[in-house]
């Protein structure tokens, strides 16, 4: 279902679609208060033919993940956990953390809720286990220098071929094994490696194994004991309030009880009206039900999940139990069951991690409040921006949205720009852009900043008329929003040149200030005298945070392209490299200490290089001191 602007509202299944979506179009009486709107919103509808129930079930996740719309019940911030990748698909993988599952031949773990937690245990994964840490290419020539963690132990050193490709991944095995939560067959496998050492009068390698065993057992002794015979289980429930519920999974391994997560899952609170869709044709016009929330936990849960156990434990029952079975059984690659305890044992799992949810809940409901306090600041000092120069700008509310500007250069060298989005009083590090200066000439800071301003709304015109970048995606592209706000980081020099830019695309009705930084006066176009604010003042802080987070910004942007330059010019010191190559080295290496750990063929086989050319530069990164002058 979509409104108006084209945007998805509500995604549902049904096997009978129309029985579905007639029944929210009945009697506004029979509806909840939150259908109701909902149905109200609703400006058209698209609809999918998939090939089996299961099919619709994935398609529902994918849909619901991809648009997340305002009323299915969804998982908070799903996106961001993170999950181990192992990179099997390397000749020698590593083991490191992603936050986006890819069909690219790794194994997944996860997701985790608690990235602490998760950065802990990979600390003590490199300490017991020590595989590659770099993201070097590793080919069959290998370079006869290892680096510093094959000297302290954290690396096996496969670059320099002190290790060999098949011991290599049994230390990788043991990792995967670890991360399974299956330490008992883990520590078997390390028992015989340890044997086998000592057999061979390998007793330093023994004495490794062993100490590895060691420190595996004292983390096994601070896992709890469920029961050897349960095998491979997760256990899920849930707790809920008027706003939100918290979903709690025990990870149970081999009997043992490895770990658990909590979820917090969106528009469930009472009287929100939500439906997962069901394969039947009546829609619930009520709160709700605890059917409904389990069942969207299951489905968007096992959606990303990298394992899936022969058995689910559930508080409550799901719709379409079967279907969500079958999906499962095909993603594991044999029978999952789901099952709703009564009695016994399995129901006091369930009911420990309804406690545990109950718990996790009453501190989401915390951290709500306390958010909303900070917001509840930042939405009053957002207000005493506005009375306090909104009547010189036009400004007639709150600035939701503030776009500010900012120049860095040393005497017109190496000259960018940037833009920084700040939203609600907190900033939206994914609207940021950095400019560098093409048309400006000298150290000239009024015309920069007006070619600054003006690349960017004049994308934005564009956008907003249909033709330009990102025209037609969402609120016609980030490109095309405009803010409530445009702050620039000067005096009346750089307002004036950002105010000519605002008129040559026809945007000047955006209300523009100035900030001058020695004595933090505002500047308002047509007003001789700036506006002073006290030192104290909540609006002066909203602006000067912003302005010092474009400037610093501006900087990083300026000192990184300063030190990539120095660093050209070093290595165009080099007899026979000249400015292509170094240009098709960057494009391969994307910095000198990667490009310091590449071997003579990797370096060779670089677009434009020779051999000879490869051996001067590797002579040339690897000769005493360049390593602290580049």
């Amino acid at each position: 279902m979509k409104d108006a602007r084209g945007k998805i509202i509500y995604v549902g299944k049904a096997v009978s679609l129309k029985a579905r979506v007639r029944s929210y179009f009945q009697s506004p009486a029979s509806l909840s208060p939150r259908v109701r709107l909902m149905v109200e919103k609703v400006s058209d509808i698209e609809y999918v033919v998939t090939g089996s129930e299961v099919e619709a079930l994935i398609l529902e996740n994918n849909l619901i993940k991809r648009h997340r719309p305002w009323y299915n019940i969804r998982l908070r911030d799903d996106k961001t956990y993170p999950y181990v990748k192992v990179t099997l698909a390397e000749r020698f993988p590593r083991v490191i953390t992603t936050r986006r599952m890819v069909q690219d031949g790794s194994r997944y773990f996860g997701p985790y809720t608690d990235a602490g937690a998760l950065y802990d245990t990979l600390r003590f994964l490199k300490r017991l286990f020590p595989v590659r840490s770099c993201n070097r290419k590793i080919g069959d020539k290998t370079d006869d220098r290892p680096c510093l963690n094959y000297h302290i132990e954290r690396c096996l050193a496969p670059c320099s071929g002190r290790v060999s490709e098949e011991a290599y991944r049994t230390v990788i095995d043991q990792i995967c094994l670890f991360l399974e939560g299956r330490q008992e067959e883990l520590i078997r496998a390390m028992r015989r490696d340890m044997t086998n050492a000592a057999l061979v009068q390998d007793y330093e390698r023994a004495a490794v194994i062993r100490d590895r065993i060691r420190d595996m057992e004292k983390v096994m002794e601070r896992q709890k004991i469920v029961s050897p015979s349960l095998g491979d289980i997760d256990v899920i429930a849930f707790a809920r309030n008027d706003t939100d519920a918290c979903a709690q999974i025990l990870l149970i391994r081999d009997g043992k009880m490895i770990g658990r997560e909590h979820f917090v899952l969106e528009n469930v609170g009472r009287g929100s009206g939500s439906n997962t869709g069901g394969e039947g044709g009546e829609a619930d016009t009520g709160d709700p039900s605890d059917s409904d929330i389990m069942t969207a936990f299951v489905n968007q849960y096992y959606s990303s999940a990298s394992f899936v156990p022969s058995e689910v434990l559930l508080q409550h029952p799901i719709e379409d139990e079967d279907v969500v079975a079958k999906w499962l059984s095909e993603r594991k690659g044999s029978k999952v069951a789901l099952r709703v305890p009564k009695r016994g044992e399995k129901k006091e799992l369930v009911e420990m991690a309804a406690e545990n949810a109950r718990l996790s809940l009453g501190r989401v409901a915390l951290e709500r409040v306390e958010r909303g306090e900070a917001e509840d600041m930042e939405e009053g000092a957002l207000r005493d921006l506005q009375e306090a120069v909104g009547a010189e700008i036009g400004l007639d509310g709150p600035p939701r949205r503030i776009e500010a500007f900012d120049i860095s250069n040393i005497q017109g060298h190496e000259a960018v720009g940037s833009m920084v989005v700040f939203e609600g009083g907190r900033p939206l590090k994914s609207d940021y852009r950095r400019f560098k200066i093409k048309l400006a000439e000298g150290p000239d800071d009024y015309a920069m900043m007006r070619e600054v301003v003006l690349r960017r709304y004049r994308r934005a015109r564009a956008a907003r008329d249909g033709d330009g970048p990102g025209a037609g995606i969402g609120d016609a592209g980030k490109w095309g929003r405009l803010p409530d706000l445009i702050l620039i980081d000067g005096g009346k020099g750089q307002l004036g040149a950002a105010r000519d830019a605002l008129r040559e695309v026809g945007l000047d009705f955006i209300p523009t200030i100035g900030l001058a930084k020695e004595f933090e006066h505002i500047f308002v176009e047509g007003r001789s005298d700036p506006i002073i604010l006290p030192r104290d003042s909540k609006a002066l802080f909203v602006l000067q945070r912003v302005r010092d987070e474009a400037h610093r910004f501006a900087l990083a942007y300026h000192r990184r392209l300063r030190e990539k330059d120095a660093t050209l010019s070093r290595l165009a010191e080099i007899k026979g490299i000249g400015r292509k190559r170094i240009g098709a080295l960057f494009n391969v290496f994307k910095s000198l200490d990667e490009m310091r750990r590449a071997g003579v063929d990797e370096l060779a086989s670089v677009p434009g290089m020779t051999r000879k050319a490869a051996e001067l530069v590797y002579s040339y990164l690897h000769q005493d001191g360049l390593a602290q002058n580049v």
